[in-house]
C-alpha cells in the first residue's frame, strides 16, 4: 500500500522526496529535533557530534523513504522546520500489529473521532502534555482499513505553540489517502457510454 497527499506547500515542506541540496536544511532540522528529543526523553545530552550525525542522516534519510515506496511520508514546518516533524505510514496489519496496539496504555485510550474523505472515519489521539517533562507533546490520526493501519504522527518541540498547530495539523491529515495502482487496458466492470 502506497500513500499520497496535497500538503500545503505554503505550511509544509516534503522531506519524503527532497533528494540532495532541495530540502537538505529542513532534512537536518527535522532530525536534530528528534534526535533532540530523543535524547532528552533518555536523559541524555546532546554530544559535539551530534550536529554531523543529523547532517549524515539527513543525507540517508530521502534514500530510505524512497526505498520505503510510498508506505512513508514525512514533513517539516516551512516557517520553523524545528518546531514540527509529520510522519505518515502505512503498516500491515500482522496480528502482531494488532496485539501491540490492543497493548498501549491507558493513557493511549482518549481518542476522538476523526474523519477524512479518502480514509473514512478514524481516531485522533491528541498529547498535548505527555506524563513526562522531557517528552515533546504529539498528536496521531489512526486509520484501520482492514488490511492496513494508517498511521499520521506530528511531533512537537514547543508545548506552549503545540495548540496552534491543530488546524494545519488535522487538514495535513484529511489530505492523506492511499494511492490505488491504476493498470491500464479495458476491464469487465468498465462501462463505456456513449457520445451524448
Amino acid at each position: 500500500m502506497r500513500l499520497t497527499a496535497d500538503a500545503d506547500p505554503q505550511l509544509w515542506i516534503p522531506v519524503t522526496d527532497s533528494l540532495g541540496w532541495r530540502g537538505r536544511r529542513h532534512r537536518k532540522a527535522a532530525i536534530r529535533m528528534l534526535l533532540g528529543q530523543a535524547n532528552s526523553a533518555i536523559g541524555a545530552t546532546q554530544r559535539p557530534g551530534s550536529r554531523l550525525g543529523a547532517w549524515a542522516m539527513s543525507q540517508a534519510a530521502p534514500m530510505l523513504m524512497r526505498r520505503a515506496d510510498g508506505r512513508v511520508l514525512v514533513w517539516t514546518w516551512k516557517a520553523d522546520p524545528e518546531l514540527v516533524v509529520a510522519m505518515a505510514t502505512a503498516q500491515a496489519l500482522t496480528p502482531e500489529v494488532r496485539i501491540a496496539r490492543a497493548s498501549m496504555p491507558m493513557d493511549y485510550d482518549d481518542t476522538q473521532s476523526f474523519s477524512s474523505r479518502w480514509l473514512g472515519t478514524g481516531e485522533k489521539l491528541v498529547v498535548a502534555m505527555p506524563p513526562s517533562p522531557a517528552s515533546p507533546p504529539f498528536v496521531t490520526y489512526t486509520w484501520d482499513t482492514g488490511t492496513h493501519l494508517v498511521t499520521l504522527t506530528a511531533m512537537c518541540s514547543d508545548r506552549e505553540r503545540f495548540g496552534t498547530l491543530d488546524g494545519a495539523l488535522d487538514d495535513l491529515a484529511r489530505s492523506i489517502r492511499v494511492a490505488d495502482e491504476v493498470t491500464g487496458g479495458e476491464s469487465p466492470e468498465v462501462l463505456r457510454l456513449g457520445p451524448a
